[in-house]
């Protein structure tokens, strides 16, 4: 009996976090299980495509993990191959794209079958079905094709990811993935989902609003030991929102301060949570490593934020958050989103003002700004149907709608073209607030010349003879795109992964 599995991580263009987790996370449980696992992604195997193809000569199914945007495109070149050469292995599709566009993913002629939500144990049992050449009725969590009629089997209860087989770091290998971030790092997850229901977020639909988190001492005992047994200098968590139990994220930074292990850690949040800590409990994440903390802030106007449904975020967090982290030394990224169904112009400049007076008043404060983008299956949909919203018909076109491509019928033409110069000016004006004290003489002094009058037409909403943004870009470019999750500058495009 064939016993190995093939799994697939297609490139995307965000920075590299060192071996991706969603394929360790289901090559855990089928490794434990008995079965072989050859993982394979883009920065290990450039010529991807031809590797893959060498593999499943001998291998029993392909899965492939899948995000909306960029992501789908090498996934549908890779599948069309493998389905062309070797039609008898089963092509499995899981992830966020799949789970939340499952019907319409399934009607690909490449896909055979599609892993719903938490994959690690219904991709396992489907895994033996498939070994045992049984047919793939009542494994819970999958979607088939059967007869040439799609079929869904139940939903899966969701695990507690304590009872889970841990993550097979060890196919991983950090120095590979170091030689092109220039760190060697560990992506690891020590919660899925969140609590919150904002409507245009994927995670409610993937996680059903719950909260679902290794116990602390899982957490110290993982990194304490991982860390040094690989070298690693810093951990990405991929936690929704990792301050969701603010007790337990306090133990866990006073579980590694007493390990006496060091390396540097970043994770997402919300402002409401952080803003709710003592400067002590925030301190105490800084000693423990903490680097850096990315925040969903979106907008400073609480008319967005009540049509975001983020009526838990007020504005006045924002300002505490930033004070909190800027007395612990840690750098923070505001998110912004722009261009949100019912945003007014006032609102965006709004948005710009009390960002920028944060800015000033704080060091330690970037942003990532970013168009609305309609993800499958969020909220608002119905919402944007009726606004004229098109949505992708296949999955194909959802390859397209990268984070921030703007597609929305109400920013087009003069506002698109205010709104783009009106965050240019923003960012500009960020950019040289945090110049270094390293930068020679006389750039510096460019940028303090341009600072006076860059705050002006913030406060004035007037862009008109950009001079300023003509001077800057003989300095240097301005950074339009930040990884919430790092706090790196990305390319126009980029892709985050999750």
């Amino acid at each position: 009996m064939k016993d190995k599995v093939v799994l697939f991580y297609p490139p995307y263009e965000g920075p590299p976090l060192g071996a991706p987790l969603s394929l360790l996370a289901l090559a855990g449980p089928l490794l434990e299980a008995g079965f072989q696992v050859k993982l394979v992604d883009n920065l290990i195997a450039p010529d991807y495509q031809t590797a893959i193809l060498q593999e499943v000569e001998d291998a029993i199914c392909l899965g492939i993990s899948v995000l909306t945007g960029p992501h789908i495109g090498a996934a549908i070149r890779v599948a069309s191959a493998v389905k062309k050469c070797r039609p008898d292995v089963p092509i499995v599709l899981g992830g966020w794209h799949p789970t939340l566009a499952t019907e319409q993913t399934l009607r690909e002629a490449f896909v055979d079958a599609i892993v719903r939500g938490q994959g690690e144990i219904t991709f396992l049992e489907l895994v033996q079905r498939i070994a045992q050449q049984q047919d793939w009725h009542g494994v819970r969590g999958v979607s088939f094709k059967e007869d040439g009629r799609i079929h869904h089997e139940p939903e899966r209860p969701v695990a507690n990811i304590n009872d889970l087989p841990p993550p097979a770091y060890h196919l991983g290998d950090p120095g590979m993935y170091a030689k092109e971030s220039g760190l060697r790092q560990l992506a690891y997850t020590t919660s899925v989902g969140c609590p919150y229901q904002c409507n245009y977020c994927t995670d409610q639909v993937f996680y059903k609003r719950r909260f679902n988190a290794y116990r602390p001492e899982r957490v110290v005992a993982d990194l304490t030991d991982l860390v040094p047994r690989y070298n690693i200098e810093h951990v990405p968590l991929f936690d929704s929102n990792f301050l969701v139990d603010r007790k337990r994220a306090v133990a866990i930074a006073r579980g590694i301060i007493a390990s006496g292990v060091k390396f540097r850690w970043d994770f997402q949040t919300s402002t409401d949570f952080l803003a709710t800590m003592t400067d002590e409990e925030v301190c105490l994440l800084a000693e423990s490593g903490v680097h850096h903390i990315g925040f969903g802030t979106e907008s400073a106007s609480q008319q967005v934020l009540y049509l975001m449904n983020k009526r838990f975020q007020h504005v006045e967090q924002m300002v505490e958050t930033a004070r909190k982290a800027d007395l612990a030394g840690i750098h923070i990224v505001f998110n912004i989103i722009l261009g949100y169904p019912g945003e007014t112009e006032a609102d965006r400049q709004q948005t710009f003002r009390f960002m920028s007076d944060i800015a000033r008043q704080y060091w330690n404060v970037t942003f990532s700004p970013n168009i609305f983008t309609p993800y499958p299956g969020i909220p608002i949909w119905p919402e944007l149907r009726k606004l004229g919203v098109r949505e992708p018909q296949s999955l194909a076109e959802w390859e397209s709608l990268g984070l921030g491509r703007n597609v929305l019928p109400w920013l087009q033409g003069e506002e698109l073209r205010r709104l783009r110069r009106s965050l240019e000016y923003f960012l500009l004006n960020n950019q040289i607030r945090k110049a270094s004290k390293q930068v020679p003489w006389l750039r510096r002094g460019v940028r303090r010349a341009l600072g006076v009058p860059i705050r002006w037409r913030i406060r004035k909403n007037h862009y008109s003879f950009p001079w300023e943004l003509w001077a800057s870009r003989a300095v240097e470019k301005v950074v339009t795109r930040r990884s919430l999750l790092t706090g790196q500058k990305l390319k126009e495009g980029m892709q985050q992964a999750c």
